[in-house]
């Protein structure tokens, strides 16, 4: 059902999921929840109006949704996390290595 990019992005901006993701980032108070777990607070500085578009937050599928569409806006299938938390777990930081440069004197 979500198995393509094109099915999944209609899907995110969906009328549905926009209400779901406001409805969670509230349940979640606007937090990371995996911050939290570590003693970290990471909050949406966009609901304090600090005047930038940049996204802090994002409503992740814990159960994928091109895996589970069934538990698309399923709230226990839910959860806040901040930007870099995401990408953590969807495996999108590579840390890049500094190679030695000899010809650097």
């Amino acid at each position: 059902m979500y198995d393509t990019v094109k099915e999944r992005i209609r899907f995110y901006k969906s009328p549905p999921w926009r209400r779901k993701r406001e409805e969670i980032l509230k349940r979640d108070n606007y937090e990371c929840q995996e911050c939290k777990k570590q003693g970290k607070v990471t909050v949406d500085l966009n609901r304090f109006n600090q005047g930038t578009k940049h996204k802090y937050l994002d409503v992740d599928h814990i159960e994928e949704l091109q895996d589970r569409p069934n538990l698309a806006l399923t709230d226990s299938n839910l959860i806040t996390l901040c930007i870099k938390c995401h990408n953590l777990k969807h495996g999108r930081y590579q840390k890049k290595v500094k190679q030695w440069d000899d010809e650097r004197w």
